[in-house]
């Protein structure tokens, strides 16, 4: 019995460490993969548009400060003559709870024109704003903004989608919850590894081609 155990805790143990190091691989190949794209706004090349990855909404339609910033860097991006327009991707699978929209209005509230504006409502996670960026929005070179932790994800993601991206980081204040952020991180970007190596998923939704030369308001829901 002892040695049956003994057996069966080696084993464990072995894949454990196995685990350990094909997420620790991972890690390391996601972000030396990612960081030469990473730029500071002022060496950031001219791309058709700035995609802002959504974040938490507070109840009361306001932006939390982490997605604040996130806004901040895409106006500034914009207003620098970088990108043409602002693609701001969310979660807006509820009425009750609307990142796109609100996201909108703080943009706006910075005098961006509504029609340099897109709002994609399905960006519910990391991949299918990639994704819809590139099958539904048909981008072809981009600038992602989010945080410092955030970027090697989503720039290895839009890169094997085949979209010329690059990343912008939005890092302007301390955030209290960054040490959680970075602990799910690891984890994430192997979830989005094998999405899009191996799983290849669509997005859960798509619909019809939106053209982001075009004028911003046709992907509006309210007026």
């Amino acid at each position: 019995m002892n040695r049956l155990f003994k057996r069966i805790l080696s084993i464990l143990l072995i894949c454990i460490i196995f685990g350990i190091v094909v997420v620790g691989i991972i890690n390391y190949n996601i972000i030396k993969f990612s960081n030469k794209y990473i730029v500071s706004l002022e060496d950031a090349p001219k791309c058709e548009a700035a995609l802002v990855l959504g974040a938490l909404v507070y109840r009361n339609g306001r932006v939390s400060p982490i997605l604040q910033d996130r806004l901040d860097v895409g106006i500034e991006l914009y207003k620098n003559n970088i990108v043409k327009k602002v693609l701001l991707s969310g979660d807006h699978g509820q009425k009750s709870y609307d990142e796109v929209n609100a996201m909108k209005e703080y943009v706006i509230s910075r005098n961006v024109p509504a029609e340099d504006i897109f709002l994609d409502h399905a960006g519910f996670n990391t991949y299918d704003s990639l994704y819809r960026a590139r099958h539904v929005f048909q981008a072809k070179k981009i600038i992602i903004v989010t945080q410092e932790y955030h970027l090697p994800r989503a720039i290895y993601i839009a890169r094997k989608l085949g979209i010329d991206a690059y990343g912008v980081t939005a890092d302007k204040h301390i955030y209290p919850k960054m040490p959680l952020y970075k602990n799910r991180e690891f984890l994430a970007r192997v979830k989005d590894y094998v999405l899009v190596n191996f799983l290849k998923p669509k997005s859960r939704y798509l619909g019809e081609v939106i053209d982001l030369s075009g004028d911003g308001r046709i992907t509006n829901d309210k007026k």
